[in-house]
């Protein structure tokens, strides 16, 4: 045992990691909490376009993953691919500074540069995300992938710091109001400049440390390049190529045709949501139609499959931070927090906080129940992941109920629900990387966890089309009534615009009609969160009724 692993705890590589991806979480989540804000009040978008924007970048961000995880396992190895993303991203970062510094006086320009940054993120992050988690779970012999689960609930700590201080510092920077609450539209950009920094300091942690402390308990270095891995890296019996056939891959191209034009003329879905929709499931029969795949290891890639499906409901529900649950927390919340008045942008911040404050002890919770060999199996802890985030949604929407179109939801709710959204999150996201680093061929490390980050896609996806449905909140009812128009009698129908009311309307983002969603039309918030409620309570049923076939088809593995 080198001095790179520590006997009685976890390898120094796994800190070298969570300090990496801290600071890339920093990035990504800090931008995060500021962007649909700056779509909206500096590039002028309406907040519905800004929603299916923010849905349609976080899945492309996990879509990439797939990209990214094929040239690691292929050609360039996990570690060149960490530095590359880390700087691709750092770029985008700068582009968005460059886009908010200059919207006043080039709008055109700045569109433009937004969109670029926008596309360098979602590369950077491709090349980023999947290979990191593939690391932590190299760092582990085959004898102790039991710690896995702990591993990557320490890893996942690690990401929830980065988040906490990101949807701290960015918003304090970049979401500035004076004293009568007008929001400062130039300071967006400090808070882009930040993110930059931050992932450049994440980017040069790693490569410093890299060699001394990655590494396996023997000292050889991880995630070179592929055609150097050790024979010793492989389990016994197990292939260390994929092999797939000419005629398997002409199919998949052709099933991903199929299925495109299926998802976007029959379902009715953008270009980017097609996209998403179409290449994972068109990459998961790609997989599981190489001919090297054993009985046990396919069943065990199906296992990642069915999670990865429920996964979606859960992070189109979590991901409504960064839209509908931000305008709610813009438009109709009383930030008052201890005598503060909070920055809408922050209030998000309570669920990096609470994984930073839970991480360790939902850890030393699976650690307890192994040892009293009553852990339960992963499926069964997502499951409870996904009821917890029904529960949430339940407390959020009894609490708005009787709000109308002028009352303020008071703080405190949206904070018990990221809490439980935060229990809900530990109980499922850390869980899923570690079942895909136990139940993955090595020859497949990666690449599977660009699958199951495509389900975190398709997930934001949907994100940003039910963040779409967001009903008017009550500052929307207030301007209409400044404007001399009655938009409860116009969204009722009892009173029908003329041209110069709807062109107003439009002029200042108010919605002239309710959102229909699944050919039922949402009036009111209550409606729109039990939306969640209900998509996530009947997945988390599911899922658990799923688990016994799943405890079979995972061959030992919990």
């Amino acid at each position: 045992m080198t001095e790179t692993h520590v006997k009685t705890g976890h390898p120094k590589g796994l800190w070298v990691l969570f300090g990496t991806e801290m600071w890339e979480r920093f990035n990504f989540y800090g931008m995060r909490a500021i962007l649909t804000l700056f779509l909206v009040n500096s590039l002028m978008m309406k907040e519905e376009d800004a929603s299916l924007i923010y849905g349609g970048f976080l899945g492309l961000c996990y879509l990439t993953p797939m990209l990214g995880g094929f040239i690691a396992d292929r050609f360039f190895g996990n570690r060149n691919c960490i530095l590359l993303g880390g700087l691709m991203m750092a770029i985008g970062q700068m582009l968005l500074f460059a886009s908010a510094s200059i919207f006043g006086t080039n709008i055109g320009l700045a569109n433009t540069l937004m969109w670029s940054a926008l596309g360098i993120i979602i590369f950077g992050n491709g090349f980023f995300k999947p290979n990191i988690s593939s690391m932590v779970g190299s760092l582990y012999p085959k004898q102790e992938k039991s710690k896995l689960d702990t591993a990557f609930t320490i890893f996942y700590m690690g990401i929830n710091l980065g988040a906490f201080l990101g949807q701290l510092i960015c918003p304090i920077v970049g979401d500035v109001k004076d004293a009568d609450g007008i929001r400062d539209i130039h300071a967006f950009k400090w808070g882009f400049l930040a993110a930059s920094v931050a992932m450049l300091i994440g980017t040069a942690l790693f490569y410093v440390l890299k060699n001394k402390y990655v590494v396996t308990p023997e000292g050889r270095p991880l995630g070179g390049l592929p055609s150097k891995n050790a024979a010793e890296d492989y389990e016994e019996g197990e292939s260390q190529k994929a092999v797939f056939s000419s005629t398997a891959l002409m199919v998949a191209g052709a099933m991903f045709l199929v299925l495109g034009a299926i998802i976007h003329f029959v379902f009715d879905q953008n270009l980017i949501y097609t996209l998403i929709y179409s290449s994972g499931l068109t990459l998961a029969g790609l997989i599981v139609s190489d001919s090297s795949l054993t009985k046990v290891e396919r069943d065990r890639i199906f296992v990642i499959y069915i999670v990865a499906f429920f996964i979606i409901f859960f992070w189109a529900a979590f991901e409504q931070a960064g839209s509908s649950l931000t305008f709610i927390a813009d438009n109709q919340t009383d930030r008052n927090f201890f005598g503060w008045n909070m920055p809408p942008s922050m209030v998000q911040i309570f669920n990096g906080l609470f994984v930073v404050a839970f991480a360790v002890p939902f850890s030393m919770l699976w650690d307890y129940l192994r040892s009293k060999d009553r852990e339960p199996i992963s499926p069964v802890k997502q499951a409870v992941g996904l009821a917890l985030i029904a529960l949430s949604y339940f407390i959020i929407a009894y609490n708005v109920k009787d709000l109308g179109n002028s009352g303020l939801l008071a703080i405190k709710w949206l904070i018990l629900l990221y809490l439980i959204q935060t229990c809900a999150e530990l109980c499922l996201s850390p869980i899923g990387l570690s079942l895909v680093g136990k139940l993955s061929p090595k020859r497949f490390s990666s690449l599977l966890y660009g699958v199951f980050f495509l389900s975190n896609a398709s997930g934001y996806a949907l994100a940003g089309t039910l963040g779409s449905i967001m009903p008017a909140t009550g500052d929307k009812f207030m301007k209409a009534k400044e404007l001399g128009i009655d938009l409860q009698a116009v969204l009722d129908k009892t009173v029908t615009p003329t041209a110069e009311q709807l062109a107003l309307l439009s002029k200042n983002q108010i919605p002239d009609h309710n959102p229909i969603f699944a050919g039922f039309e949402i009036h009111n918030l209550f409606e729109f969160f039990m939306v969640f409620v209900v998509l996530c309570g009947l997945a988390a049923v599911v899922l658990f009724a799923l688990t016994p076939v799943l405890k079979k088809l995972m061959h030992g593995v919990r």
